[in-house]
């Protein structure tokens, strides 16, 4: 990427990204899930947690990261009072509201999507509404991680205030937005290079990157790079 942010796609709604300097944000942190490589499972270096919203398989490897890297958490205010009681450093934001760590900067977005707290096997409480962030890098690049949502005409707002250089869209489709709705975000939103996530990890997950690209094209969106990641890779 420009400037040298590394992205790397850990399988369905987990992503590292790599600033220039050398900080280490990972989002999402399921390392667990079926689709991460085993290499991936146990992270070397991690400086700051993202989480987007409550469901286990965004959630689940949180406290053990925190416990083996000491890193803050970044989430919504109750997820984040949700986490500390947990003894998880965790800082509570708000959507529209900014943090910074190690010269990266996040900023809290709007998601469509449901918030509880959930395990496998039950909801355990209300985590705050879902969200997503604008992640800006020490040199000025600035990622859109979506999170889990459907397409929403705000997204609009989203690049014209903070003009993102990619965005990271959920595209599986049944529990978020699939290839057709999200070739309309990436119009709303101006990018010109997309990552999808949120898909293959289970079969009723549908959608591809190639369904995204083959939309785009019925839309009339031109000029689009749609990164094709595996479990694993990197760009």
């Amino acid at each position: 990427m420009p400037g040298g942010v590394e992205i790397t796609w850990y399988g369905h709604g987990t992503w590292a990204h790599r600033d220039p300097n050398g900080t280490v944000v990972l989002v999402d942190p399921w390392l667990s899930g079926p689709t991460v490589p085993e290499a991936l499972r146990d992270p070397a270096r991690v400086d700051v947690v993202a989480v987007t919203h409550g469901h286990f398989d965004h959630i689940a490897d949180v406290e053990a990261v925190h416990a083996k890297h000491g890193c803050p958490v970044i989430a919504k205010y109750e997820l984040a009072m949700h986490f500390g009681g947990k003894g998880v450093a965790a800082v509570g934001m708000n959507t529209g509201g900014s943090f910074e760590q190690n010269g990266v900067r996040f900023t809290m977005t709007h998601a469509i999507h449901s918030g509880s707290i959930t395990t496998p096997e039950a909801i355990i409480g209300y985590g705050g509404e879902p969200a997503g962030y604008v992640i800006t890098f020490s040199n000025g690049y600035r990622v859109y991680q979506a999170g889990d949502t459907c397409v929403f005409s705000d997204m609009a707002l989203i690049g014209e205030i903070y003009r993102p250089d990619i965005a990271i869209l959920p595209i599986g489709d049944l529990y978020t937005m699939g290839p057709l709705e999200a070739a309309h975000a990436v119009r709303l939103l101006g990018v010109k290079e997309v990552f999808g996530g949120h898909w293959g990890t289970f079969p009723p997950l549908t959608g591809t990157p190639q369904g995204l690209r083959v939309e785009l094209a019925t839309l009339g969106v031109a000029g689009v790079t749609v990164h094709g990641l595996e479990p694993g890779g990197s760009v």
